[in-house]
């Protein structure tokens, strides 16, 4: 593919010093130029319509969340083939996330590790964005998760003020309660907290008068017993569907030439995960008897690794690690690769 050839080794000698630039510059010209990637649907797009959460998607592979946080190339993502879109992770205050360096690419691994921390510009900024440029012609996520300044003990709140705010324009709401980059914040999967959260959410929801979908993201780092703790939690407390998987904290699967990056804190996503969130979401599916449906993200590189997600009873699957790495190629061999599945 000419991306791998050519413009993949361009972006990563840069990338070597400063990935966050990478993603920066790519989203800053994705912003601007979005609408008018509209013809380049036509090469990307893959139409296999399938109906998940009550929601029409044109096929089953979408973008996770951090690719876009702050919901600024809205326009670009279709065009490149992309059947949903889910931006974030928001919160209620804006912030500025962990100290930079904090996002490192390892091409050997096919991986990428990163400490960033929910840097977004808050969910009010993301709503006024909504508001005024529209959503996009997929079905949208969105991501909410807790503000660092907040403490554990008022974190329901904060989401409360999130899901109040984005309420108008979400497709469906992913609580994110899994990422090891803000402190405190896997807490919330203990079954208590989960429970205070979900019940308090889905209230919210109820008095805004709408039925959005409301998903939990889990890290793959939790043992069965208490992933089959959450997944009760989650049924009791009508959660819609499953979104696994989030970073992981292990480190294995590290080429030896990328060893060093091992100790640096963080969350590792790409091919060190494929395996492990294959597991998780074949884990989810047999424990809820199917009655919940999961999108299957971590290490998808390609049609099999989809397909695999797909069979482990995934409904739906998103790119991250993979679409940074290689490219819009990509959302298209995934997305042909596993058209016509039965879901």
């Amino acid at each position: 593919m000419l991306f791998d050839r050519i413009v993949r080794p361009s972006l990563y000698r840069l990338a070597y010093h400063d990935p966050e630039l990478v993603h920066e510059r790519t989203i800053g010209l994705l912003s601007r130029f979005g609408g008018a990637l509209g013809p380049a649907g036509r090469l990307y797009r893959t139409d296999d319509p399938v109906t998940v959460l009550g929601l029409r998607f044109p096929n089953r592979v979408g973008l996770a969340a951090g690719m876009d946080k702050n919901g600024r190339a809205l326009a670009a993502w279709p065009a490149l083939g992309f059947g949903f879109v889910e931006v974030g992770t928001v919160t209620r205050h804006p912030q500025p996330g962990n100290p930079r360096p904090r996002l490192f690419s390892l091409p050997a691994s096919d991986a990428v590790l990163n400490r960033m921390g929910f840097n977004n510009d808050g969910a009010g900024a993301l709503a006024a964005r909504l508001a005024a440029q529209g959503k996009p012609p997929v079905p949208l996520g969105i991501s909410i998760g807790k503000s660092k300044v907040t403490p554990l003990d008022e974190a329901v709140e904060d989401y409360r003020w999130s899901l109040r705010a984005l309420h108008p324009y979400a497709d469906y709401f992913a609580i994110n309660v899994s990422s090891p980059n803000t402190p405190g914040l896997r807490a919330l999967q203990d079954k208590t907290a989960l429970a205070e959260l979900l019940a308090e959410l889905r209230a919210t929801g109820d008095e805004l008068g709408g039925d959005t979908p409301l998903l939990v993201k889990v890290a793959p780092d939790l043992t069965d017993d208490a992933l089959a703790e959450l997944l009760e939690v989650c049924m009791d407390h009508g959660v819609a569907g499953i979104i696994a998987t989030n970073t992981t904290l292990a480190r294995t699967g590290i080429a030896p030439a990328e060893a060093p990056l091992a100790a640096e804190a963080g969350g590792l996503s790409g091919r060190p995960l494929t395996a492990r969130s294959a597991a998780v979401v074949r884990f989810v599916h047999e424990q809820t008897g199917g009655r919940l449906p999961i999108i299957g993200v971590g290490g998808i590189l390609g049609p099999d690794d989809a397909r695999r997600m797909l069979d482990a009873g995934a409904s739906l699957v998103q790119l991250y690690t993979g679409f940074a790495l290689h490219g819009p190629g990509l959302v298209r061999r995934v997305s042909r690769g596993i058209a016509g599945r039965p879901g």
